[in-house]
């Protein structure tokens, strides 16, 4: 297998990586065969899965507008992938060109290439840590040297927190993470989840075992678990719901959506 220019030494580019996929089913070009095999194979049994991932996108991209239209202009993002086209810093300079974005994965491959991405952004960093260890996000030297934490902050955890088992307490962590905030901040999830999904959960099923087989589990958590980790913060309206429900922009119909535009959830919540 040839090894293209931007992928880093030392990774092993015959396993397939979940930024990847995510990035192929965005239809980005930072992905390899293996990561397409194992995409498409989750798409035979949620044919949708695309959708559900431009849906996901496309909330963001509105709650980073709501974030700045609110005067947050520090992000957080964590789980935040390999930066196709339309991510946060993108959206946030373009709505307010002083915005300051840290970008955290514990991905080398999607750290390697935001470092290429990101490359002459002095407003734009990344850092390689994982979500499960927060004090490591939060004394990086980088998000540090970025980012404010006395002032409001803008933490998205946008279609990560379902890579993390209960087992690894992912609670803990975003309470550990929202406690290092200041009041005024914005908490910005996504997840996935068996509710909104247009499809039996057995045939949902056999695209969650496809993650289980790269050593990725995805985790499907009910309304009222993801509700959980908004614990502290007051719901931003109209609070957690399908994500083209999320204060669709101006002009556009949710009801136009694709049905599995609908699966999982998404919320902004605002700490007091």
């Amino acid at each position: 297998m040839e090894r293209p220019a931007w992928a880093p030494r030392g990774i092993d580019i015959s396993v397939p990586s979940v930024a990847r996929m995510y990035d192929f089913y965005l239809g980005g070009s930072h992905n390899f065969e293996v990561d397409r095999e194992a995409a498409r194979k989750a798409m035979e049994f949620m044919p949708g899965t695309p959708k559900i991932m431009q849906a996901n996108r496309a909330f963001m991209r509105r709650a980073v507008r709501y974030a700045v239209s609110e005067g947050i202009t520090q992000f957080l993002d964590i789980g935040s992938g390999i930066p196709t086209f339309g991510n946060v810093h993108e959206v946030a300079q373009a709505a307010d060109p002083e915005a300051r974005v840290a970008y955290v994965d514990h991905d080398p491959v999607a750290v390697a290439h935001s470092q290429a991405v990101l490359r002459g952004n002095e407003r734009a960093v990344v850092a390689a840590a994982d979500l499960c260890r927060p004090q490591e996000i939060v004394k990086n030297a980088g998000v540090s040297r970025l980012l404010d934490l006395d002032r409001p902050v803008a933490l998205l955890l946008v279609a990560v927190l379902h890579f993390i088992e209960d087992a690894d307490e992912p609670q803990a962590a975003v309470a550990a993470l929202s406690e290092a905030l200041a009041p005024g901040s914005l908490l910005v999830i996504t997840h996935a989840s068996y509710e909104g999904i247009p499809i039996s959960k057995e045939q949902a099923g056999g695209a969650v075992g496809v993650y289980e087989d790269i050593n990725s589990p995805l985790i499907m958590r009910s309304r009222d678990e993801v509700a959980r980790f908004f614990e502290g913060y007051e719901m931003v309206e109209p609070g957690l719901v399908a994500m083209p429900y999320w204060r669709p922009d101006s002009g556009t119909a949710p009801e136009q959506e694709d049905p599995f535009a609908f699966s999982g959830f998404g919320g902004v919540g605002r700490k007091a």
